[in-house]
């Protein structure tokens, strides 16, 4: 039997998934160190670790591994040249042919292996469309839980220091002429989509007010900086914790959970603003099926749920007739491993056509 992996390479962790010929899910690791500050080689190197651990966990030789999948942030070439991306240190990673140097280090060990690049955010999209649609399975998400009648169509965003997207058309993730397909955090909010004047102001790429610079973790320091200095939360615990605004942020999931106002109200306007941003979207797209992932699908159950009628609500709210018949907001049926499923369906469907 062959074997293919999918590698999600991300600023700070990565993770691979491991599937055999029969499309099944059999091993997804705990996120490693990508050592993105030391280089490429730095990177590649600890991918190649894994990927040798990760087969001999489940009993697999290197010489049965056929086709890798790799997907990391963009912008990026359609070969998986990395240009000027803000999730890494231009001067290390600017112009750097990743995959292939990949593929030659792989090759190494699995002299048949191919890889294949795709941007995360199109990986994330292609991931959740397999699982609903059966053409990839995973124990961990059975498909009587995750199956979608008829879906040959979907928009993704997924939430997580920025905003990433991506889009399945006719059953086929779209990448676009050059690859950059899906930059939807990029998209323009209307003023109104956010609480005060100084959430307005985050630049995020070249640009202020997009669904970025209102939903991610980028976002959610910034507002949440500011939200500490009003005299309406000067006595906030978190006014009084150690760490960074950043680190702060990365609390408010645990505070929300325990109804703290301060991280309700966050999570509220985010879930407007994400609600606003699909409805953007689904004007250009008009899918079968809107899904937000990432971190939020990690939110306490009576939070997220909330945070998905909140969306929903705005989208609703400001949506033509003709697009109010929005059946549901979904989140992710993969979470925050979308993205690496989708690197290894990508290995799959290269792995027929070449």
């Amino acid at each position: 039997m062959s074997y293919c992996i999918g590698i999600d390479v991300g600023g700070t962790t990565s993770t691979i998934a491991i599937g055999n010929s029969e499309r099944v899910v059999l091993d997804v690791s705990d996120q490693f160190a990508t050592r993105t500050v030391e280089g490429p080689e730095a990177t590649i190197a600890s991918i190649a670790s894994e990927i040798t651990a990760g087969l001999a966990r489940i009993g697999v030789s290197p010489d049965q591994l056929t086709d890798v999948g790799l997907a990391t942030p963009g912008p990026a070439t359609l070969d998986g040249v990395l240009l000027n991306s803000p999730n890494f240190n231009p001067q290390l990673w600017n112009n750097v042919p990743f995959r292939a140097n990949l593929e030659t280090t792989i090759r190494e060990t699995s002299p048949s292996a191919s890889v294949h690049y795709i941007g995360d955010g199109q990986a994330a999209a292609l991931g959740e469309f397999s699982i609903r649609g059966g053409t990839v399975t995973w124990s961990r998400v059975p498909v009587k839980d995750a199956r979608t009648a008829e879906l040959s169509s979907l928009f993704m965003l997924v939430v997580g220091t920025g905003l990433g997207g991506g889009e399945v058309r006719d059953s086929r993730v779209v990448r676009g002429k050059e690859g950059r397909a899906g930059h939807a955090g990029h998209i323009f909010l209307p003023a109104y989509a956010f609480r005060y004047e100084h959430d307005r102001q985050l630049l995020v790429g070249n640009a202020k007010c997009t669904v970025e610079s209102a939903v991610s973790l980028t976002a959610l320091t910034h507002q949440l900086g500011y939200r500490l200095t009003l005299e309406q939360w000067s006595d906030h615990p978190l006014n009084l914790a150690a760490g960074s605004t950043r680190d702060k942020a990365k609390q408010l999931r645990g505070f929300a959970a325990q109804g703290d106002p301060l991280a309700l109200e966050l999570f509220k306007d985010q879930a407007r603003a994400i609600g606003i941003g699909l409805l953007s979207v689904n004007y250009v797209g008009d899918y079968d099926l809107l899904v937000v992932g990432g971190g939020v699908c990690d939110l306490a159950p009576a939070v997220r749920e909330q945070y998905r009628l909140t969306a929903e609500q705005a989208y609703r709210e400001f949506a033509l007739d003709g697009f109010r018949n929005l059946d549901r907001i979904e989140f992710s049926a993969c979470g925050d491993e979308a993205p690496v499923i989708g690197a290894l369906a990508n290995a799959y469907l290269n792995a027929v056509t070449r």
